[in-house]
């Protein structure tokens, strides 16, 4: 029995005759930190919904931990790249975390308090939701994923429209709850840095799998102009 906790076979996926994705198979162990990267258009996005089983492919299967997504889905948490919301409703960050239920009658008031400690929030429970900033909010829907113990992570562009200590405090946020839970993450990013820092694995999108792999070995300057069509640098990130 194949050990990956995340399989993706041959997955293909097109709209009205158009296609989108090709041939995607790949595989992650259970704990791995994996990055996807590619241009826009490559279809970052949509490999994420077929992973969650938003869209169903044409082709191709996903397994989780050897079970199709849709038994286990119970296991998977998604922070999305945005979440849009009326500001001026007067709802506080304790009482937004509070309306995430996951069925189990020991989630209490203990276990929000814990998520919000994980991600630095607990002194912010009783701020109002609409003036958080950026990178608060988006600390604030880790802490959401977290209320449920999730096996999987599932971040799309955890950082967009954040400033670069609030992106630096992101990733940083994710790789601790990688070690420390040694949950699986999988992460859409367009920062070539976050993949030297962070990721285990990386992935390479461009329709069909440019590379994968541990990011020393499988990115060369060959694939970045591959990917994006004009010399760029895997460079390392410094604080």
């Amino acid at each position: 029995m194949d050990k990956s906790y995340l399989q993706v076979n041959n997955l293909h996926y097109s709209i009205s005759g158009q296609t989108i994705l090709h041939d995607i198979s790949f595989s992650l162990a259970q704990g791995d930190i994996l990055v996807i990267i590619g241009p826009n258009g490559s279809g970052k996005t949509t490999l994420l919904k077929l992973i969650l089983g938003v869209i169903k492919p044409d082709k191709g299967t996903v397994l989780i931990n050897n079970k199709n997504v849709k038994m286990a889905l119970g296991k998977i948490a998604y922070v999305p790249q945005k979440f849009e919301f009326d500001r001026n409703i007067p709802i506080t960050v304790k009482e937004f975390i509070a309306l995430e239920k996951c069925g189990k009658k020991e989630h209490g008031a203990r276990f929000i308090n814990n998520a919000l400690a994980q991600v630095g929030m607990a002194d912010k429970e009783d701020k109002k939701l609409g003036v958080l900033s950026g990178g608060e909010f988006q600390r604030l829907m880790i802490a959401r994923a977290l209320l449920h113990e999730k096996e999987l992570l599932i971040f799309d562009e955890p950082a967009a429209g954040i400033d670069l200590q609030g992106e630096a405090t992101i990733y940083s946020l994710i790789s601790q709850i990688n070690q420390e839970k040694g949950t699986t993450c999988l992460i859409v990013s367009h920062e070539l840095s976050v993949v030297s820092r962070f990721a285990k694995q990386v992935l390479c999108l461009n329709k069909s799998v440019v590379c994968f792999g541990p990011p020393q070995s499988a990115i060369t300057p060959e694939v970045l102009q591959n990917l994006y069509g004009t010399e760029a640098g895997l460079y390392n990130h410094h604080e």
